[in-house]
């Protein structure tokens, strides 16, 4: 089999070869979160907050389903490194029945758990309701999200990143076009964004599955005599957990954050509105960066399977510039148009009064995510996604929400509620020294050990 274009395409034509598409499609992605939010804030703010008391448990789900694709995309990347052909078919096999696991436990959360995680955040019936219908569209019908995403990583980690930005794209594409038909002509509201939410994943989940059967070569699926192997499950968990831990951080904070505006902000629902429409337009900024790493992951975990050093920490030092500029740009928008970001939604006055100091202060952080973010990418392609998850864990739970607590219950005391928002540059800071900390490390005992 002829050398794969990991281990030997010149380093910065290849991060943009096997980036762009990846950035491209998640670009995308992140725009029809936006006009999912777009359409749903035209139907009234209190569906659009019941969409963003929803998202924890659907960010969760959509954990769940990457950190199981990060671990098989490392694995697959670094055993065709090696030149283990079998290995990387055994781990891609087990990775999908994963997927299919996943996928069955999160139908049962969708039927018995949506109601009450709504309830314990807002007594609004018509939000409880409402996001109740939300989540369990999505979760009872979450096989196309965990399948898309598997199929996707495997064509990622054989460098065909491509094929991903034409499943990714399609996907969303149908999404944004079914949205207003479902919502406004059949009058369906927030459910009928989830069910054009479910239609583009499962469109694009079997897209993905077709073009790995006919365009994956290196990649061979044979159902016929599986048994799920221990060893490989656990391999993938390895470097995955860590990742899904650090999403399910991510919706505790999100969860704690929404609990608090709620009680101690004035706007109460709406901070909490505000806060749903910023992670919606802050995937506008770091689904690019997403994508690149997902370009770089399996160029560091081949290059580290075949021992290149070289290559290695040059793909670590142009990641980093790429993910620093797309964060910097997002310091930009945030500062200078959060009035117009917000219009996006239909904002109410009330909104945009919470909400264009809330940007702004917020956006501030941006200038520090770069790096942790596309470093964080290193620890995962290198089997040490455990100190991803310390970061986020330090940066979520341990520094942004209990500062955010102290802020909110300061800020009521004293007549300043905006306050509350300064958790975020206070948490990135910090999350920037512990990610230095960690990569020192994972450089002095890993990178400079490699031969070449």
């Amino acid at each position: 089999m002829e050398q794969n274009k990991m281990g030997v395409m010149p380093v910065n034509k290849l991060i943009i070869n096997m980036s762009l598409p990846m950035m491209i499609s998640m670009l995308v992605q992140a725009l029809y979160n936006i006009v999912d939010s777009v359409f749903v804030g035209m139907v009234n703010e209190q569906s659009l907050t019941a969409v963003s008391l929803s998202f924890p448990a659907q960010n969760l789900m959509i954990g769940v389903a990457t950190g199981t694709a990060v671990g098989v995309n490392a694995l697959i990347s670094r055993s065709l490194g090696e030149r283990n052909f079998k290995k990387a078919n055994k781990i891609a096999e087990n990775g999908v029945f994963l997927a299919m696991c996943s996928a069955v436990a999160f139908f049962f959360f969708g039927l018995f758990g949506a109601e009450p995680f709504m309830l314990s955040q807002t007594e609004v019936p018509y939000i409880i309701e409402q996001g109740t219908a939300y989540l369990q569209v999505c979760c009872c019908a979450s096989f196309g999200i965990f399948f898309e995403i598997i199929f996707e990583r495997l064509l990622q980690a054989t460098g065909r990143t491509a094929y991903t930005m034409c499943t990714q794209g399609v996907g969303a594409i149908i999404n944004i076009v079914l949205d207003p038909v479902f919502i406004f002509v059949f009058k369906m509201g927030v459910t009928g964004a989830a069910v054009a939410t479910v239609i583009g994943q499962i469109i694009a989940f079997i897209i993905a599955a077709v073009l790995n059967s006919k365009k994956n070569p290196e990649i061979t699926l044979n159902f016929r005599k599986f048994r799920p192997d221990l060893k490989s499950i656990g391999q993938i968990y390895r470097i995955g957990v860590p990742s899904i831990i650090m999403v399910a951080i991510g919706s505790v904070m999100t969860f704690c954050m929404n609990k608090i505006l709620i009680l101690y902000t004035p706007g109460k629902e709406t901070a909490a509105t505000v806060f749903g429409a910023f992670f919606k337009l802050n995937s506008f900024i770091c689904m690019p960066i997403f994508g690149l790493n997902n370009g770089v992951i399996p160029i560091v975990a081949y290059n580290y399977g075949a021992q290149q050093r070289q290559r290695l920490m040059k793909t670590v030092k142009l990641s980093v510039v790429y993910a620093e500029a797309f964060s910097l740009l997002g310091v930009l928008l945030f500062a200078t148009i959060p009035n117009i970001l917000l219009g996006f939604f239909s904002a109410s006055p009330e909104m945009l009064e919470i909400g264009v100091p809330a940007l702004r202060i917020i956006g501030s952080s941006f200038a520090f995510a770069g790096i942790c973010v596309s470093l964080g990418a290193v620890f995962q392609a290198l089997g040490k996604s455990f100190f991803s998850m310390i970061v986020s864990l330090i940066r979520q739970l341990l520094v942004l929400t209990p500062v955010a607590y102290f802020l909110a219950r300061y800020g009521m005391k004293i007549g300043n509620p905006d306050l509350v928002w300064f958790s975020y540059p206070v948490a990135e800071v910090f999350s920037l020294a512990v990610t230095l900390i960690c990569f020192a490390y994972v450089y002095k005992t890993i990178i400079s050990k490699i031969k070449n």
